[in-house]
């Protein structure tokens, strides 16, 4: 494991959904734990490497707040798989790839919709504290797992992918975010 706790986050490219949660995470954390007590990170199955963050995708993380400087894309590897405490991917496709890489990394690894559906499952008194982000981040991807197969199965085959697409898949990612946003902001801006 690395310094400090790590949550990652994948998708294709690594240059429109993930860096969007990345960032947006990032955000949350550092307000809620102090800047340097996690490390939320992103990667790509099939990276951009290099590439910065899509534009369009830079200009919707500014709508939420998030800041997209400095942001390079790059590809997943076993050994950011290895390095995380917390996996969270845009589709249940960039799951299996995840686990593909890492089987062990099977328990700790949910796509968004799903990790927010079995968190919003769990009573607050339930959700692990924050004394030490290391052991929260772990012990809450061990409290998601245990309700997998107690909540239901969220309907939705992944956070759109709105590469090279009309404005309107764009907008529709947002309203994803926008949707999934209240489960995060929970259990990650918690004190």
């Amino acid at each position: 494991m690395t310094a400090a706790p790590t949550i990652l986050t994948v998708c294709t490219g690594n240059v429109c959904r993930s860096p969007l949660l990345e960032r947006l995470l990032q955000r949350e954390v550092d307000a809620a734990h102090g800047v340097g007590a996690l490390a939320v990170r992103s990667a790509g199955t099939r990276a951009l490497v290099g590439q910065a963050m899509d534009e369009r995708s830079a200009k919707l993380l500014l709508e939420f707040g998030g800041d997209p400087s400095g942001f390079t894309a790059r590809l997943l590897t076993e050994s950011l798989v290895e390095q995380a405490d917390l996996i969270l991917t845009a589709t249940p496709e960039h799951r299996s790839r995840v686990v593909q890489l890492d089987p062990r990394a099977l328990r700790r690894t949910f796509t968004v919709h799903e990790f927010t559906a079995l968190v919003n499952a769990i009573p607050t008194t339930e959700l692990p504290r924050w004394g030490s982000p290391a052991d929260a981040v772990v012990e809450l991807g061990a409290t998601a797992g245990a309700q997998r197969g107690k909540a239901g199965r969220p309907a939705t085959a992944g956070l759109v992918d709105p590469y090279r697409q009309r404005d309107e898949v764009y907008a529709e990612l947002g309203q994803q975010v926008r949707e999934v946003w209240p489960g995060l902001a929970r259990v990650f801006g918690r004190a």
